[in-house]
């Protein structure tokens, strides 16, 4: 790359990214972007903001915020099916809730708390009250009914329910419509593509050969991971191996069909015939 300021690249400080980052400091590439880890909503408000060039954003915020991005192909982090690491934990079965249940929110997760809260009032006919909590399963169902869990916390109560009940959230959306869930997407601001699109095909470019070289070396990456996190290898080959970091045409059709169903909650409108508008994959610059 050869721009005189690197692109400033966004990376989610979650176990479930570790994939997308993984070829990147195998390859070198990190020395060509200016990386910034920090918890999903903060990544999501810097893009949005101008802090950062290139990252990924929830779902819900990309579609809120869709006329100032472009998405990058290929890129996501999906489920079609379970992912683990998205849950609704409840302390009795989801049929025996009363009709108002109270719901703890343990992250700024706007994607998965949103999807928690369709599923409940639109397939389940609830009213919930939501409250916000910390981010641990005790002090969550201290006083709740059920608790939305996100990331690493969510994927040790996958393991170790305690007793709980656990509905998978991605799971739950590909029962309801037969979809893959999209949970965030990596996107570019415009007037940076449109300043940088080389830098930008470069990036896109690394990220895929991330990915491919992650999957190509999932024992090593497993093992690595294992050294530092509190998961034997066993439960982090099923994670990886449960997330998809793509945008099939499914996918799309299953990030289309949230953005449907999410107009009636939020500012977020229904997908115009033809979205979303994707930046140009091709060669890059080096």
């Amino acid at each position: 790359m050869n721009n005189a300021r690197r692109p400033r690249v966004g990376h989610i400080a979650f176990l479930n990214c570790l994939p997308i980052y993984w070829g990147l400091a195998r390859s070198g590439a990190l020395l060509d972007v200016d990386l910034h880890r920090a918890p999903p909503d903060e990544l999501s408000r810097r893009l949005v903001d101008g802090d950062l060039d290139i990252g990924p954003i929830s779902l819900v915020e990309y579609l809120r915020h869709a006329d100032r991005l472009l998405l990058v192909p290929d890129i996501a982090v999906a489920a079609d099916g379970p992912v683990l690491s998205v849950n609704l934990v409840s302390k009795t079965p989801l049929a025996e809730l009363p009709a108002s249940p109270k719901v703890s929110l343990t992250s700024t997760s706007r994607t998965g708390v949103l999807l928690a809260r369709m599923l409940l009032e639109q397939r389940h006919g609830l009213t919930p009250e939501f409250a916000t909590t910390p981010p641990d399963l005790a002090s969550a169902l201290d006083g709740a009914d059920a608790a939305v869990l996100i990331g690493d916390e969510a994927l040790r109560v996958h393991h170790d329910p305690g007793g709980n009940h656990v509905v998978d959230l991605a799971d739950a959306w590909k029962d309801w419509t037969g979809l893959p869930m999209v949970f965030a997407v990596w996107a570019v601001r415009r007037e940076y593509a449109e300043a940088h699109p080389g830098l930008v095909k470069d990036v896109h470019l690394a990220f895929c050969e991330s990915v491919r070289r992650c999957r190509a070396e999932i024992d090593e990456v497993v093992a690595s991971a294992a050294r530092w996190e509190p998961f034997a290898p066993a439960a982090l080959a099923e994670y990886f191996d449960r997330l998809q970091f793509t945008l099939s045409d499914r996918h799309l059709d299953g990030l289309r069909e949230f953005a449907s169903r999410a107009a009636g909650y939020t500012d977020v409108a229904p997908m115009q015939e033809g979205g979303p508008e994707f930046f140009p994959a091709g060669e890059g610059t080096a």
